[in-house]
């Protein structure tokens, strides 16, 4: 694409149009304040993303509940976007195992260009739906996943190459966009147009836009997981205690979850292994690990559920 081809002059074209990419007159002088000011601007700026993130939340909601039903008959959930977006959703992704224990294939994130552009961006990927196409591919996606597309604009072909090819095999779609009328909502089954308006610095979209996309994300996997039993409460009783805090994390969670004397904590993480879910289990209702296991099974691993089982 050169500066003088009718594809060039179309993408300018569509970045004017965008609400995102917008230049703000009353900002031209911002680096000739101090640095004080700078950040109030700034700190004024974001506190206008979550009324933005607000004015989605049906949307959201919606798109969470057809997320987890599919997730509960075994689905993924899959991120898919470029540059920042596309970080979102990997961090998003990589911090479900921990927070949830869930298997590192449930959750997954996927950026043009592969992992690699995490770190440092690859030219062009953001341009290619067809490396979309190919990434879910290779992930083998179909009718039980969630595809969610990430683009502040709205436009960036990897992420609407990656809705349209999931919808074309039966996947659930979900759209996330930073603008309105924006064509990755228009490929979506659930479209999430959250317009949070010029950046401070003109098409930072790092700035309002990346923040908006973060919220929601972490609305998403937070809330499926909810609904799939992988909390108890506000407790994340699925914890994987992989290190020496999360291990004390998971002692304040039975003894939130039970009110138990620190040994008898001790003694029903012991009997599972560490884990929290059914040790909560085992001092609620006077059972022993293994009716736990098979109570949480019996309940799809949702433990007011086996709670109730066990009276």
């Amino acid at each position: 694409m050169t500066p003088t081809s009718p594809a060039y002059r179309e993408l300018g074209a569509q970045l004017a149009a965008l609400t995102t990419e917008a230049f703000r007159p009353d900002l031209a002088e911002i680096d000739r304040l101090p640095t004080l000011d700078i950040a109030r601007l700034m700190n004024t700026e974001d506190r206008t993303v979550p009324g933005a993130v607000a004015d989605q939340l049906p949307a959201i909601a919606a798109a969470i509940d057809a997320a987890a039903e599919r997730m509960a008959r075994g689905g993924r959930l899959i991120y898919a976007g470029a540059g920042t977006a596309g970080r979102m959703g990997l961090l998003d992704a990589s911090e479900c195992p921990p927070t949830f224990n869930t298997a590192p294939e449930r959750v997954v994130g996927l950026i043009a260009g592969g992992t690699a552009a995490f770190v440092t961006a690859v030219e062009g990927a953001e341009d290619r739906p067809d490396l979309a196409a190919q990434d879910l591919a290779r992930l083998g996606v179909g009718p039980d996943d969630t595809v969610v597309g990430v683009s502040a604009s709205g436009r960036t072909p990897y992420a609407v190459g990656a809705v349209g090819y999931a919808r074309g095999v039966g996947a659930l779609t979900v759209g996330l966009s930073n603008n309105a009328n924006s064509p990755l909502a228009a490929a979506a089954e659930h479209g999430l147009e959250v317009v949070v308006g010029p950046e401070l610095l003109s098409g930072s979209t790092r700035l309002k836009a990346g923040t908006a996309q973060k919220l929601v994300l972490n609305m998403i996997s937070t809330i499926t997981m909810i609904r799939l039993g992988k909390t108890y409460g506000n407790l994340m009783v699925d914890l994987r205690a992989s290190n020496d805090k999360l291990r004390a994390r998971s002692r304040r969670i039975v003894s939130f979850a039970t009110g138990a004397a620190a040994d008898e904590i001790e003694s029903a993480l012991e009997a599972t292994g560490g884990e929290v879910k059914p040790a909560i289990l085992m001092i609620l209702a006077g059972t022993d690990a293994k009716s736990a296991a098979r109570l949480l099974e019996e309940s799809n691993g949702h433990l007011r559920e086996a709670l109730k089982g066990a009276e």
